[in-house]
């Protein structure tokens, strides 16, 4: 591993000019959503049929396009089934329909065959994310030298996306994790409102969306997989000393499962896969451009 790598002062990201959107691609994911064809559905990959070999990244692993960077934890308690719920069809399938989608140049080694990556909070190599993504953060467990190398990460202009934990008690350990992270005092959770700018990078979401795990959706139809605890699916942010968001943290619903198991279920892809897609897209393109 050279110096220049490991010393790496900002976020690696590609050129701003090659991540910007068409009108017209804005448009054909404006149809996606309000019309579905059945030619759309089940275009990414399937989940199930088990996981990946955990592989941890290296510098050698980017080659310049865009790749999805997954963080690895340790569970230390909490309500969380761990850092690989979703992994790795999630991470395939957003990449996909952001090749389909945007102008983003997304790195594959085959047809619908992107290259994800993995990475632990320490790894050097994390400085050439600009967009990291973390499932079922409620158990998650930071020692120092992780809250301290997240922290660089994020105030040298990474990102930072926690999703699919529900209720209560799972938001309390995260934040509390978090808070190693980064101090409540210098950063405050906020509610990030509907006329945020991530909420319109490709195209306008009007309505912040509850996506349920599907086993949950195919067994009753709800939404809420805490009940009335968990009834009210929340966008929680926190922001660089810039006002730039560095932090997202979707609580009470799980976007994971609407990309991975997307090719599973007709109506679960309509009601849940798209606008999932949608609001996925944005944060991708947010926060490699901003």
């Amino acid at each position: 591993m050279s110096n220049q790598h490991a010393s790496s002062p900002v976020i690696a990201r590609p050129d701003k000019a090659r991540l910007r959107t068409a009108s017209g691609v804005a448009l054909l994911l404006v149809v996606v959503c309000v019309s579905l064809s059945a030619a759309q559905f089940g275009r990414g990959r399937g989940g199930g049929g088990g996981q990946a070999r955990v592989v941890f990244a290296t510098f050698d692993d980017f080659d310049g396009g865009f790749q999805f960077c997954r963080l690895y934890f340790r569970n230390g308690g909490g309500d969380g089934a761990g850092w690989s719920v979703d992994w790795p069809r999630a991470d395939e399938n957003l990449s996909i329909r952001l090749s389909e989608l945007t102008r983003v140049p997304v790195s594959m080694s085959g047809p619908n065959q992107p290259k994800p990556l993995l990475f632990r909070a320490t790894a050097p190599e994390l400085t050439h994310c600009g967009f990291v993504m973390m499932t079922e953060p409620g158990g998650a467990y930071f020692d120092e030298q992780e809250a301290a190398a997240l922290r660089l990460y994020l105030q040298r202009g990474g990102f930072l996306w926690a999703d699919d934990f529900w209720g209560d008690y799972a938001w309390d350990w995260w934040e509390a994790q978090l808070r190693k992270v980064l101090p409540s005092g210098a950063y405050p959770i906020f509610d990030i409102p509907l006329e945020h700018p991530i909420f319109h990078q490709v195209l306008p979401v009007s309505v912040f969306p509850q996506i349920p795990g599907i086993g949950y959706f195919e067994r009753d139809g709800r939404t809420s997989e805490r009940g009335a605890e968990s009834a009210t699916p929340h966008a929680r942010g926190i922001n660089d000393d810039h006002g730039r968001l560095m932090v997202l943290m979707t609580h009470n619903t799980d976007f994971g499962d609407a990309y991975e198991r997307e090719a599973e279920d007709p109506e679960y892809f309509r009601r849940f896969s798209v606008p999932g897609y949608a609001f996925g897209i944005n944060v991708v393109v947010y926060a490699m451009t901003h």
